[in-house]
Formats: C-alpha cells, structure tokens, sequence
C-alpha cells in the first residue's frame, strides 16, 4: 500500500476542523508505517498529541486502496463516543458493539457482513463473549486489515489499569491474516510496561516515544490531612481557577459528598462516577465540554480518552496510587497549550484506600483453592451461582478470579457453556510468583506518589523522570502557584456538613437465594424484616468517624457526643412508628461496648431499655464472611431471644458498625418472631461497601 501524504493532511484538517493544521512530529511518520505494512507499531505520546488522528486517517487511507476494515479495541464508552465523533468528521464509517448500543446491533453487525463500515469500536470484554467471537469476529476475521490496540497498557499487568480481558488480544491476532497490520497506542507506558507489550505484541514491535513534558501545565502538590480542610481548601480556590476542569476522587462516595458540599457552597458542580447509567454520564460529559459547569468531581470513571482541550485544571482530592496513573489524569488539562493548573491534594484517608486497591487487585491463595476444590467436587462444572454458594468470596471477586485463571496459559479452569470446569492443568506457580512481583510493584508506586506529595518544586521533572524519559525536558511552570491554606471558617462549616444528615440503612428483604436453608428461603415476610433504619455516618468518613474509631478501637467506650449525636438523629430521623423502646445487638467479643452506648442512648431518647437478645456461640466476624449466603449462615443460630425483657412496641435496635445486615435482619427477624413490634435500626457507623 502507498502513503498518499496530502490526501493524509487532508484528512488531518477536516478531522480537526483547521484548515491550516499541520501533523506533530512524527504523526505522519506512524500513519504511513501502518499504511506500508511495515510491521507492529507501539505509539507512546502524551494525551492530546492525537494518537487517535494516526489511526482514524490510517484506516481510511487503507479504505481508499480497497483495503478491509479495521478492528479498534476500546477500554472506556467516554473514549469510544469521543472516536466516533472524531472519525465522522475524517467520513470515516465508524460503528461500536458495546453495552451503552444494543438496539442497535444486529444493524451494525449487517452493515459489517455488507463491508459497509470502515471501522468497528470494541471493548476487550467484547473479546470474551460467544456470541460475538462466532456471529461477528470469525466471519470478518480474513478481511481485517488493521487491528488498533487503545491505551495499549492495560495489556500489560505492571500498568496502572490492568484489564485482564486486554490479554485475549494475544490470542485474537491468531485469527487474523499473517499480513494483518498492528497499531498499540498509550500515553503512559514506562521501561517496565514497553518490554511487556514487546513481548504480547511481537518482538518485532517498533516503538516511537514522544516527549512527555506537559510545558502548559501547572503542578503543586499540598498536604491537607483532614477532609474538612481539603473541602474548606476547594470551596475557596475552584472559582478563582481558569475555566472549567476536573476534581478527582478516588472512591464513588466521595465523589458525591463533595459535589454535594460545593453544591451548598453555591458552586456549580456534579459527579460523576461509573455507577450512573450511560445517557447520565454522557449528558454530564456535553455539560463539561460545553462549559455549563464549572468541574465535575469524578472518579477515574472520567479518565482515559476524554477529550475536552480547553479544561483549565485537574484537582486531585486525594493522591492516586501510581505516577502512571497521577500522569494520565493530570493530562486531561491544557491539552490546548494553554496554562492550566494541575493540583495534588493530599489526606490521610488516601493510603487506607490505595492499600484496599493493592489488595484486592488479585485473589489470594485461599480464594483460588476454594474455587478449585469447590470445582473438584463437581466434575461436571459449576455455574457462577453455584461457585457463590460454596466459596466465601463476593460475585465481583469471584468473577475476578475466574477470569484470571481462565487467561493463564494453560489454563487451570474453563468455561464450558455456563459452567466452570477444571483442566488437567495445574495452576503454575509463575501465577503466584507474578502476582507478589506486581503487588511489591504497586507498593512501591505508592510510595513514589508519596514522594511526588512531599514536593515543594520539581513536580514535572519528578513525573517524567518516573516514566522513563529526559526530566531535562520539562519547562517551568507559566503559572503563579494557589495559596495552600484553608479558610478556617469553611472548614468548620466542612465539618459540620459531614456530620449532618446520617446514612440510609435499607433493610434486607429477600434470604440469599444460594444459601441453601429450608427456613430462610425466598422473600422475608413483611412483618419479619426490619424496618428502614440511620446509621451516624459512613466507617471512616470524616466528620463523626474518627470519634467511633476512637470509642472502638482504643478507648472501649463510645462518648457522650456521639450518644447526643444518634439522640439528635434519631429527632430529626422522626421515623414513623415511633420507637417505645430499645434494644441492642449482644457481642461476646465485647460484651459492654455496645450495651453500655445503647443504655446511654434509650436515657438520651427517654426509652426504657432491654438486653432482649443474647449471644449463644461465637462465629467469625461478618467481615470476613464475603457474600450475602455466607454472611447469613454466618449468623444463624449464634443468637436467642430473652422472652421477659420483650416488649411489644416498636424497637429501637442499636448497633456500633452495620455491614452486610444480616446480623440486623436475623436480629429482626427473632425480635418479630418473639412478639415484638416494628424494628428501627440505628447504628453508629455503616461499613458497608
């Protein structure tokens, strides 16, 4: 095949809508290596370089030749609306199979037996799934000319967004011409992340790596430990910051609770995160890129691909666990080459929340051998509902592990139909030895983020000396630095917003249907189930967590704030009906804690109180106990009612921390059966989740 350069550049400008548009260096470069075939091609250039423009004019220019189409794999449905709107504009006929389209994919799917598309979008998981392997990618996999692998990284497991399904690329290649041509693009692929793909991909990869200094950018890092003062911090400093930009979290819940908290500060935000529906998101998206708000505050849900040019900052509410990971969301700002800031805040909740990611990225010895014995004893497979009924481990866990021992090669277990089966294969130990290779890893990034924190200048050098390129590149900051000090004021108003309010406690209202019990089967009668119930706050919030950390754990007494806390609460809660008396949860682990806060709370409420239940026999913590069949089973039988300290009006039922409520509902569930009125449960502190 021939480059046909001002064809290319034609494409170029329309695609970009500047018609005086010239390509960056080496764009044109890669765009007519892919075109001559001259073998696989990894592209490492920062975000907004325009990786996406070398694909998308490569694509046609092989149409225009009469060439096959082209396969592009995909890991977000943000970046795959952004390429699409970007290749319409180049005419390029492009089309996506992905979970946010499926009205519309028996069209998509004739328009590719027609050869009437140019290039088809795919997420990996797309690669895992039978039905589209069979009615789609077999019967075009001859004609496949260009295969383009997006944000190449997460094929690697040392990058910082491992997608195991990425790894089904290897085996795709198989499928397709030996003249098939091979694009992988990343902006943030380290010496560590290269040599990986090197070996997935091909030896025979060539690399082109760009510069990765960001000269538009602004860095600054400042350490705030308390929430209150990084929400004090934020309420003062995002207006003063140049047009609109990005706050990112790293959990869901903070992302909505400092949305809500800039909201009442009369800022115009929204959250975003990956539980809201697709039309949600995209309608969030138009507002950013429109400037109808002023940031959204999101979590990594808003990351790789989005493409607005012109934000003006990206604000970090706490530190990520990785460079790689801190780079390619900063990138998000100034990719217009204009000044724009990129500020780091760091607290000391983050380290809790990076070492839950560390930990829970892989499963543990102990999680595969309970899926490999529950597998060898049933030789004909079971499904993922059965698998949940005999291994302590939470459907997203367990659909973790099953993936991951599916995609060693051999495989230990596979899927046969609906039902997981094993192989004859053992499970190698090069599984375990990787897995403690990348954990060390991923201790260490954090570490290094640590270090970035602890900064006072150097951010950019510090950044890409990290990713293994020249920190002589990196330019100063255009900039002034923002002032790091929080308004006292608004961090107490901080405060007080995050003690307001409590938290929702649904009660359960069906038995876990793989539990497998004779009596607690199908739905819980309404007159057995508790009532909707206000835990305090949420475990390790700020606001009130730290003082129910305190009474837990180190002082064995909850305080007499907290006691007037619930008090008010349960005043403002009002629930209807109203409780007559309380009650609390029995431990034998402490005995008092509980019962002495619950006495304190019934005076504080003017109830009467009773020791109503009674803790028969010792059973491991619910905390250990990981999906809902097990955390019933856990609690069945470990408690009994006391018929004399039964009353028959509604209950106040008192709990320090709520998790799975299983304990609340089995509480209930024996209170009901006893003779009691209506259940309200009330709690310090919700841990679930």
């Amino acid at each position: 095949m021939q480059f046909n350069s001002n064809l290319a550049l034609a494409l170029l400008r329309r695609g970009t809508q500047n018609a005086s548009a010239t390509f960056h260096e080496d764009q044109d470069k890669a765009i007519q290596h892919v075109v001559e075939g001259n073998g696989p091609l990894l592209l490492v250039q920062k975000t907004g370089w325009g990786k996406s423009n070398v694909y998308f004019i490569a694509a046609k220019l092989l149409r225009e030749q009469g060439s096959g189409p082209t396969l592009l794999v995909s890991p977000l449905l943000a970046l795959m609306r952004n390429q699409l709107e970007a290749a319409h504009r180049m005419d390029v006929r492009a089309e996506t199979i992905n979970s946010s389209n499926r009205q519309e994919w028996d069209e998509v799917v004739h328009r590719m037996m027609c050869d009437d598309v140019d290039i088809l979008l795919i997420s990996p998981e797309r690669l895992a799934n039978e039905d589209f392997r069979e009615r789609v990618l077999l019967p075009i996999a001859g004609r496949i000319v260009l295969l383009v692998v997006d944000e190449a990284h997460c094929i690697s497991d040392w990058g910082h967004d491992f997608r195991p399904d990425y790894r089904r690329i290897e085996r795709l290649v198989r499928l397709f011409p030996p003249n098939l041509r091979l694009l992988a693009t990343t902006a943030t692929a380290n010496s560590r992340v290269m040599e990986d793909l090197q070996n997935t991909l091909g030896c025979g990869l060539r690399v082109l790596h760009g510069d990765l200094s960001r000269p538009s950018l602004t860095l600054q890092t400042i350490a705030m430990p308390k929430p209150a003062q990084r929400m004090a911090w934020l309420a003062e400093r995002l207006p003063e910051m140049p047009g609109s930009g990005i706050v990112y979290t790293l959990t869901i819940r903070d992302a909505h609770r400092l949305a809500a908290w800039l909201n009442s500060q009369h800022l115009n935000v929204s959250a975003y995160t990956g539980d809201m529906d697709n039309s949600e998101r995209q309608c969030l998206e138009e507002a950013l890129l429109s400037n109808q708000v002023k940031a959204l505050v999101a979590t990594v849900a808003l990351g790789m691909g989005y493409d607005k040019p012109d934000l003006g900052f990206v604000i970090h509410y706490q530190t990520p666990g990785s460079v790689v990971s801190y780079y390619q969301q900063v990138g998000r700002a100034g990719r217009d080459g204009n000044p724009a800031y990129g500020v780091l805040l760091s607290g000391w909740e983050e380290t809790d929340i990076t070492d839950f990611f560390i930990n829970s990225a892989f499963p543990s010895q102990d999680e595969v051998r309970q899926v490999i014995e529950a597998l060898e004893r049933e030789p004909k497979g079971l499904s993922m509902s059965e698998l949940a009924r005999e291994v302590n481990m939470n459907n997203k866990r367990l659909q973790q592990t099953t993936k991951l021992l599916a995609l060693e090669s051999p495989a230990p277990i596979l899927k046969q139909g609906s039902k997981w089966q094993l192989t004859p294969t053992p499970l190698s130990e090069s599984f375990w030895q990787r897995i403690e290779r990348l954990t060390e890893l991923r201790r260490a990034e954090q570490q290094q983020m640590q270090e970035y924190v602890s900064l006072s200048s150097g951010h950019m050098e510090f950044l890409i000396a990290a990713l293994d390129g020249d920190p002589r590149t990196a330019t100063l900051p255009g900039l002034p630095s923002v002032r790091t000090e929080a308004n006292p004021r608004l961090a107490q108003e901080a405060e007080q917003f995050l003690r307001k309010g409590g938290v929702d406690i649904q009660p359960r209202k069906q038995w876990p249907p793989s539990m497998g019990h004779p009596l607690f089967k199908g739905t819980i009668r309404e007159a057995s189930r508790a009532n909707p119930g206000k835990a305090l706050c949420r475990w390790g919030d700020g606001g009130w967590g730290p003082l129910v950390d305190h009474g837990k754990y180190q002082a064995g007494q909850f305080s007499d704030e907290l006691v007037q806390a619930c008090a008010q609460l349960v005043w403002e809660w009002a629930p209807s009906p109203c409780p007559e008396w309380a009650a609390c949860i029995p431990s034998r682990r402490h005995p008092e804690l509980v019962p002495d806060f619950a006495r304190r709370l019934a005076v504080s409420l003017g109830l009467p109180f009773g020791l109503a239940l009674l803790k028969t026999q010792d059973h491991p913590p619910q905390k250990t106990m990981a999906n809902s069949a097990h955390q019933c089973r856990n609690v069945i039988d470990t408690m009994q009612v006391v018929p004399e300290n039964v009353r028959v009006g509604p209950v106040l039922l008192v709990d320090d921390i709520v998790d799975s409520r299983w304990t609340l509902t089995m509480a209930a569930w024996l209170l009901r059966q006893a003779g009691s009125g209506e259940v309200l449960p009330m709690t310090l502190a919700d841990a679930g989740g």
